[in-house]
């Protein structure tokens, strides 16, 4: 009979919530951005093409945002009961910004209903398109307020422990603290770059399926444009992070590149298999490449795993999580740059494959942001305050968290495939020219 494991099966229950969270939680922070693009060049331009693609996905949005909030509630109520002595902490140093996360998300929906049930009702359609700005505000404003938080279970500052006492609480210290820069900007960008590709992809579905009206050619055009500037602006605030994990998390870089040995000059290691011996097989090795993304020279001196105590080290198929990622995002730049140029030297002959790509970047993008989130999270391991408390410390030790996680389960696959036809439902009968001609 196999032992029961309170703390396994918070983390499980913990994980399963959060991931299926973050799928709605990045679309809820980029979907209003590529909203308030459209809107602005239908305006702008006078394109009614540009407008509907607002209206169209503004109405989707709401589905996303319903989901969302059902699962942001699930995680609220499950740090506090299956991670107690962690919130015991983290609400004396980090609940400012848990507040503020709150305080963000009904200024967006508050604008959000304004914004849905306004339409035509102005004769400026700019006073209108105002009320998409606090969405924008606000929807980021919630990855900010909760990114600090994450970012404060890496680098937890704002407070003193004395024999187990918290003393000297800085909640503005805890949540400016030296991972929030890349962490928040981190969040932002990849949520603006997956809900691009996201929309992209339902476009180039669209195109692929015969469909060649000019209305889904346009909602590309838009969404590759934007996407390539997110998916630049991700891998530079990537190597950013990189940095930051080199000076403040060494354990975790070493672990996400099975660098064992400390020293400068050292190489990237991409792909392979991990033997028992500790020896790496079948990689793909760059010259240099791990030094200067962690210090930005080739002689920058990279600390190995053997050199932190076995126990505080993260489990090393976390590489596979941060290969998986770097590939991803240097997959959606190239195609992204791929597609502008084409458009601009009218390549027509890689239209197709081209399509096919930004088709399969949609669900990689949802992917990459997974794979993110899971290695930041059991990169950090045995810590779920680095440093401070460990996840083992933090858990609760009720029983039945075993049931409360099939629950929980079947509640996800309910609700994913609720959400799934409800969007469906929603546009796959839409005929776009004769909503233009009736709007007319």
């Amino acid at each position: 009979m196999v032992e029961y494991d309170p703390v396994l099966y918070s983390r499980l229950l913990t994980g399963l919530t959060l991931g299926f969270h973050v799928i709605f939680a990045t679309l809820g922070v980029g979907i209003p951005l590529m909203i308030a693009l459209a809107h602005w060049l239908g305006i702008r331009r006078n394109d009614d093409h540009y407008i509907l693609m607002a209206r169209r996905w503004a109405k989707g949005f709401i589905v996303i945002v319903a989901v969302g909030v059902v699962t942001g509630t699930a995680i609220a109520l499950q740090l506090s009961l299956l991670w107690p002595n962690f919130m015991r902490v983290a609400g004396h140093t980090i609940g400012l910004p848990m507040f503020m996360e709150v305080f963000a998300f009904f200024f967006e929906a508050i604008f959000l209903g304004l914004y849905l049930y306004t339409w035509d009702r102005f004769k400026s359609r700019y006073t209108h398109f105002l009320l998409l700005i606090p969405v924008v505000i606000g929807s980021t404003a919630s990855a900010f307020f909760i990114s600090t938080v994450n970012a404060f279970m890496n680098a937890p500052y704002g407070f003193s422990m004395v024999e187990g006492v918290l003393t000297d609480v800085n909640p503005l210290a805890a949540m400016f603290n030296p991972a929030t820069a890349t962490k928040i900007s981190h969040v932002i960008i990849s949520s603006y770059l997956t809900s691009a590709f996201v929309l992209a992809a339902i476009a180039a579905f669209h195109l692929l399926k015969g469909r060649t009206s000019v209305y889904h050619k346009k909602a590309l055009h838009l969404t590759m444009t934007a996407g390539v500037i997110f998916a630049i602006g991700t891998i530079l605030i990537g190597d950013f992070s990189g940095k930051y994990l080199h000076y403040y998390q060494p354990e975790k870089l070493a672990a996400a590149e099975w660098h064992f040995e400390t020293e400068s000059e050292a190489p990237l290691i991409v792909g392979g298999i991990l033997n028992s011996d500790g020896e790496v097989k079948y990689a793909i090795e760059i010259p240099y490449a791990l030094s200067i993304l962690a210090g930005g020279t080739i002689d920058t001196e990279v600390k190995g795993l053997n050199e932190f105590p076995t126990e505080n080290l993260p489990p090393l198929w976390i590489h596979y999580l941060f290969d998986g990622m770097v590939f991803i995002g240097m997959f959606l730049a190239a195609v992204s740059l791929l597609y502008l140029l084409a458009q601009r030297m009218k390549w027509t002959a890689f239209k197709k494959p081209l399509l096919m790509a930004i088709l399969a970047g949609g669900p990689l993008a949802l992917l990459a942001v997974e794979s993110g989130w899971i290695f930041s999270e059991v990169g950090r391991q045995p810590w779920i305050i680095y440093g401070v408390m460990t996840t083992e410390e933090a858990a609760t030790v009720s029983q039945h968290v075993d049931l409360m996680l099939v629950l929980f389960l079947i509640l996800y696959i309910v609700l994913g495939f609720t959400c799934i036809r409800v969007l469906r439902g929603m546009f796959q009968h839409d005929d776009i020219e004769q909503i233009l001609k009736q709007r007319k």
